[in-house]
Formats: structure tokens, sequence, C-alpha cells
């Protein structure tokens, strides 16, 4: 298979202000791809140039072979996004959000009736087609959500946080639905997240930091380039302990905002036996665990990821309600 996203050279200046520098990125058609970055990385400037809200200041975007700027209309036919907050209409039932949806993508009219029933499907909410959506759930609005961006058959479908917000048992039910459709439709999803399990689905991961691409590869890999083992302490006095593990061990030692010192060894079981013997400082709570890709964003960006700003995605919200 081929690559569906090309990127090459993609920069975009806000005045003196460079909010991406040069990206080049490929994904491959079919593949769940992560999109990782601190708050100010670029990210949600770089997602919408790839939607054509925003036009690049410099580069190229490709989706499914169209040109993000000459070829807009093209692109937008191409694409699905589901947003963090929801777009619904939810004085509307399920039925009449979808057939509205229909309408504005120009699905045609004979293939209506069979798409809402499949993506319906897809999401189990057939048996609520009829129903008003505020008295949904929102796990029931997210699943509804996704139907929609599915119904003009996208080649690329953009997941905004999909589940930020939602319990744990409703975010894995998500998730279920989202490789459901991958396996059954064969959709590539780009994939915006702040939560490490759900990276962790991913094919591959890019983390963008300071409008740079700084790393792109498998979870797995990403976890490998890291190295060691990690090992989480608490101590009684954590400014001093901090200085003294840097000193005696030569390496770097980030804390938690749960107070907890971490910091990586090659041979993680037989250092800890010789550092709880013999660091003089009282430990509290010791760990050893494999690296995260949790750990991967701290080692790489220096900061623990947060929840993006939405400013941008109310643009985005009343510019892609329908295609121009």
């Amino acid at each position: 298979m081929g690559n569906i996203v090309e990127v090459k050279g993609l920069k975009k200046r806000y005045k003196d202000f460079e909010a991406v520098k040069g990206l080049d990125l490929e994904v491959a058609e079919g593949e769940i791809f992560g999109f990782l970055g601190p708050n100010g990385a670029g990210k949600s400037t770089t997602i919408n140039m790839l939607s054509t809200i925003t036009k690049p200041s410099e580069g190229v975007a490709k989706i499914n072979g169209y040109d993000n700027v000459t070829e807009k209309n093209k692109v937008r036919e191409s694409i699905g996004l589901i947003f963090q907050e929801s777009t619904l209409d939810e004085k509307l039932t399920a039925n009449e959000n979808l057939m509205l949806h229909c309408k504005f993508y120009k699905v045609p009219k004979e293939k209506r009736e069979e798409r809402i029933q499949e993506v319906l499907q897809i999401v189990d909410l057939e048996d609520k087609r009829s129903n008003i959506v505020e008295t949904f759930s929102g796990g029931m609005k997210r699943r509804l959500e996704i139907a929609r961006g599915l119904l003009h058959y996208p080649r690329v479908l953009f997941l905004d946080e999909p589940t930020v917000g939602l319990d744990p048992q409703t975010r894995n039910h998500i998730w279920e639905y989202i490789l459901k459709l991958k396996k059954k439709q064969g959709i590539t999803i780009f994939l915006t997240t702040h939560y490490m399990d759900e990276a962790e689905i991913c094919d591959r991961v890019a983390v963008m930091d300071g409008g740079q691409l700084i790393a792109l590869d498998t979870p797995e890999q990403l976890k490998t380039n890291v190295g060691g083992d990690i090992i989480e302490v608490s101590t009684t006095d954590n400014i001093n302990a901090k200085q003294k593990i840097e000193e005696l061990y030569q390496t770097d030692v980030t804390e938690s905002s749960e107070g907890k010192l971490s910091f990586q060894v090659q041979d993680g079981s037989a250092f800890l036996v010789e550092f709880v013997k013999n660091f003089d400082i009282p430990i509290t709570t010791v760990n050893l665990r494999r690296p995260t890709l949790n750990d991967v964003f701290l080692h790489l960006t220096g900061r623990e990821i947060r929840e993006e700003s939405v400013s941008q995605r109310d643009l985005m919200k009343r510019n892609m309600r329908r295609p121009h």
C-alpha cells in the first residue's frame, strides 16, 4: 500500500512566529497514526493545514493524492473529522443528524439509507436511530460522531482527542469501534491524544515539539530508544536526593507532580539492591519498571503531555460543517 498522507517542507508563520518549521511526514494507507505534542508544539496548526482550514506558508501537503491548497474540495471529500467537543445538533434525532451530513457531503440520495444503516451498525446504535441526541450519554454521542464522520467514505479519519472526558470503560468501548472500523473499512486514522495507552494502539507515533518533528517510530521502538529501566523513588528530602543521584550516577532525574523522582539505569534489578542499601537519604517508596510512551514523551520534550487548548477547534467546527 502507498502513502495516503504526504507532507514535504510544511511551514506556517504568523508574522515573526514560526508555528511549524519545515515538517516532512508520510502516513501509509490503512495506518493508525498517532500525533503527539505538548501545548504550542505545532500539532494543531499542522492538522489545520492538512484539513485545509489553514493555508501553509510554505511546503506541500497531499491527502489521497490531492493538494491541500489547490484541490481543497477533493481533500475535504477525502477526510472525516471528529472533534473533541460535540458538533452534533442535540435537538435532532440521530437519523436527522446523519441525513443532514449526507446532504452536506452530497452523498447520493439512493445511497443515504444504506450508508446510515451501515455506520450505525458499526457503532452499535441501530436501535437509537430515532432517538433525540440530547438523551444520549457522552459515549453514545461520541459513537454517533464517529458514525457521522464515516458517512461519505473518507479515506483518512482525523480523530482529535476522541475519548477525552469519557470514563475508562467508555473509552475502551470507543476504541473497540475505532479498531473495528479500521478492519472493516481499511480507513487511515490520524489520531491526536494525550492518553498514552491510546498512543500504544497506534502503528506509528510522531512527536512534535517547538514546531518540529522530533521523533517518529513504532511505540515499541520509541520505548527501546529511551533505553534501560526506570527507577521511581520518593524520599524524605527530594531536593537533596535529586542532586545526589545526579552526581553519584551521572544521570538526569525528573520529579513528577506526585513527588516521585525518576531516572534511568541499565540493569534495574541489580542497581536497585545496591541503591536501597547504600543511599543515605531515607527512601519512602521505590519502584522499578520498563519505559512507557509517557517516559518517551518526557524524555524527548522535557514536559508532561497536557490537554490542548480548544481555541482553534472552534474555528475547525465553523469551517468543516460542510465542504466548500
